[in-house]
């Protein structure tokens, strides 16, 4: 274990005393979400894809041949972010752009065979991890956790919805950091 590796996860570990109680599950949300990240990656390395890469892979196994704006919405990210990623995409040989007769307007993103193929070796990856976050937590406490992370995933996303209804948006990174 490198010393950035062992500070990372004797952080994670640290007693989470400091944080309220009212806060718990959103620390305790994100720092399982960075878990589950930093164990993957370190399995998809093996193979020379990053965690990045591996969340557009991951959409477009499941829906090829989508605009780069229908991919960034689909993954949740930004159309500067999905760029970056895709045109690295193109390079490594795991996507191509095409345009489409009738519409030469847009390009879509399709898998190219390289691509589709790295579904069979990294899969299994992410099911690994999974299994092992999940080592010693019978089914019954699985099935409650899973329904309680859908619900609340739901009312956050209903929230978010009312949020915009009401004209807010989520601000960028970058208008944030100027000052008026």
């Amino acid at each position: 274990m490198t010393a950035e590796a062992g500070a990372t996860t004797q952080a994670i570990l640290e007693p989470r005393d400091h944080i309220k109680p009212d806060d718990r599950i959103a620390h305790l949300v994100r720092d399982l979400a960075r878990g589950f990240t930093r164990s993957l990656q370190t399995r998809l390395g093996d193979h020379g894809v990053s965690f990045g890469h591996w969340i557009f892979l991951l959409a477009m196994w499941h829906k090829d041949g989508v605009t780069q704006r229908d991919l960034a919405v689909r993954v949740g990210l930004t159309e500067p972010t999905t760029h970056t990623a895709i045109t690295k995409m193109v390079e490594l040989g795991y996507v191509s752009r095409r345009r489409r007769a009738g519409n030469l307007k847009k390009q879509y993103i399709f898998l190219t065979n390289e691509g589709r193929a790295l579904e069979d070796k990294l899969v299994p990856l992410a099911q690994e991890v999974n299994k092992v976050a999940l080592d010693g937590i019978d089914d019954k406490t699985q099935k409650i956790v899973r329904n309680s992370l859908l619900a609340m995933i739901h009312n956050l996303a209903v929230d978010e919805a009312h949020a915009l209804a009401d004209g807010k948006k989520i601000p960028s990174t970058r208008s944030l950091g100027i000052r008026s």
